[in-house]
């Protein structure tokens, strides 16, 4: 739609529902965050809108599943004030420091850090606790040289793009996808993804924080986690290894899936970043809507772009920090748009058949 910061797009199921009845949040059964590290920032606003304004009132158990940056977005929900500890997290994300060369040693000290902040033992308890929200993690369990932490590493890698080129299924020969999840979900959706050897995990109080450190293990930018209690002996990596954007069977969603995500783009998994012709659809996804900013906010940001990975080396230290600011709060319009589009019913109008 011309003139406006955010792009409303509907599988086909979700389309025609939306035309006749408008979106209201019971019937969103399930959330997802998708891998991308500061990318999120400028759907923190978003996030805000969703946590504490539009799902307050829900009738019915909301289902989340997020990978990397996604799942610790989604670490908010469950806690005693989700707004808040989102906010809290986007604090201490968007004003991290290095010193000039960091190690991956740093980096995970780093991330361990943030996470005793954003989710400490009390807020794990406050997110088990509960069952309005139902957490689902991705993470990937390394297998071969891929489960090491030298230059093999790298090697596997290596590998492992080359063969995902010809068949992202051929993935399976270094990663396994493990799915933790809350332990009142019975993870009935997901039951029929058997890509990868997928293996279910319950998310405890001795597990939860582990599992949410391990999915944004990035390879080679962080340590791995080993042996995640409750789940199988091992070295665990960022979940965006095999679901980067998700490229997953949707269809025993009972309701409608919502995915706020800061790209045009759905990549199914990390390696396929560079491939164009491997993307998904809403052919292949009918009950999702998806929520994306459009080329008109991303122009309007500071360099054009959403903050990424490679500004903590490519811009100064206060540049950085005012920038993901700036797309912070930038984000406002895409949670005002979304908030009047489905308070108004005006989101019948809004929305698109997502088709390519």
């Amino acid at each position: 739609m011309k003139g406006t910061m955010l792009s409303i797009r509907a599988g086909k199921q979700a389309y025609q529902q939306i035309k006749e009845q408008g979106l209201q949040a019971d019937d969103v059964k399930l959330l997802l965050g998708a891998s991308g590290g500061p990318k999120w920032f400028v759907l923190q606003r978003l996030d805000r809108y969703l946590f504490g304004d539009w799902f307050a009132q829900r009738q019915t158990p909301l289902d989340t599943l997020g990978t990397s940056a996604g799942a610790w977005r989604f670490a908010s929900l469950g806690q005693d004030d989700p707004v808040e500890a989102s906010e809290r997290f986007c604090q201490l994300y968007r004003t991290q420091e290095y010193s000039a060369n960091p190690d991956r040693h740093e980096i995970t000290a780093e991330a361990v850090a943030l996470l005793e902040k954003y989710v400490p033992q009390h807020a794990v308890s406050q997110i088990l606790g509960q069952t309005a929200v139902r957490q689902h993690m991705i993470v990937a369990r390394s297998r071969g040289w891929s489960a090491h932490e030298d230059r093999r590493q790298a090697l596997g890698l290596l590998a492992a793009a080359s063969l995902n080129s010809v068949n992202r299924q051929w993935l399976k020969a270094f990663y396994q996808r493990v799915i933790f999840h809350h332990p009142a979900s019975d993870c009935g959706f997901m039951r029929g993804w058997t890509e990868f050897n997928t293996q279910f995990v319950s998310l405890t109080h001795e597990n939860f924080r582990s599992a949410l450190l391990a999915t944004g293990a990035i390879p080679l930018v962080l340590d791995g986690v080993k042996n995640i209690p409750g789940a199988p002996a091992g070295l665990y990596r960022d979940g965006g290894i095999t679901d980067y954007h998700f490229d997953v069977d949707l269809s025993k969603v009972n309701g409608l899936v919502l995915y706020p995500h800061f790209s045009q783009q759905v990549v199914p998994g990390w390696f396929d970043k560079h491939l164009r012709w491997r993307r998904t659809y809403g052919e292949r996804w009918p009950n999702v809507v998806l929520l994306t900013p459009t080329d008109e906010f991303l122009a309007s940001l500071p360099y054009g772009k959403i903050p990424d990975r490679k500004d903590f080396a490519q811009l100064p230290v206060a540049e950085r920090k005012r920038y993901w600011k700036q797309a912070v709060e930038q984000g406002q319009r895409l949670a005002d748009e979304f908030a009047e589009a489905v308070e108004s019913g005006t989101i019948r109008h809004r929305v698109e058949q997502w088709t390519a």
